[in-house]
């Protein structure tokens, strides 16, 4: 037999475990807690095989009994069925000792092939909280900076010599450096404003503030 302890405080869904749970013939119901204070008393004298919790109950966060429950018997399955799903809580549940992570909109199926898989070493969860957990563990894309972000103040000379309509050689002249070097700033700058082209350039600086 498996021995399941039940924290609920929802009538509701309590309800529905418990009567799903009385169709088994290898699964029994053990205990049926609606708080924190209650599952804590309980589990220091009860040990079940598999602890089905939610995580707002009244008189606190269901993880405080995960920590609990996995403390003292650390064969014991935790399969948290709540109605969070941020990232935040399905991080701290798992962290704490749960098994499985079910949300309580998305339960479809019965609740009976869950407990069933987790016995068996899977760890039942729900798609959206499985994609949190993939994201978690994917590599940050770069975001490209705003245009115009960290262009220079010589950077911004040129840009404004362009602007006024003077080619390399005249810019390279007036700031008494080499073409190949006026040359360098510029594609500096069309890669700061996400440009490829002197018109471009000119535009999207006026267009960001960067020129009169």
């Amino acid at each position: 037999m498996i021995d399941v302890m039940l924290v609920e405080d929802d009538p509701g869904f309590a309800r529905r475990f418990v009567e799903a749970i009385a169709m088994s013939a290898s699964v029994r119901l053990t205990r049926t807690c609606h708080c924190v204070k209650d599952a804590l008393e309980h589990l220091a004298t009860e040990q079940p095989d598999v602890l089905l919790v939610d995580l707002g109950l009244p008189d606190g966060n269901g993880i405080e009994v995960i920590r609990h429950a996995v403390a003292l018997y650390p064969s014991c399955d935790v399969l948290v069925v709540s109605v969070y799903g941020d990232k935040t809580n399905v991080l701290k549940s798992i962290e704490a000792g749960a098994s499985g992570y079910l949300l309580k909109d998305g339960l479809r199926e019965d609740i009976l092939q869950h407990i069933d898989d987790l016995r068996r070493g899977g760890s039942p969860v729900s798609p959206l909280i499985a994609r949190q957990l993939l994201r978690r563990f994917q590599p940050v894309r770069p975001t490209e900076p705003p245009p115009g972000e960290h262009v220079t103040e010589r950077e911004l000379e040129v840009l404004n010599l362009l602007a006024r309509g003077f080619n390399y050689q005249e810019i390279a002249g007036l700031l008494g450096v080499s073409k190949h070097t006026i040359g360098t700033y510029i594609k500096r700058m069309y890669r700061k404003l996400h440009v490829n082209s002197r018109s471009e350039a000119v535009f999207e600086a006026q267009r960001i503030g960067l020129l009169e």
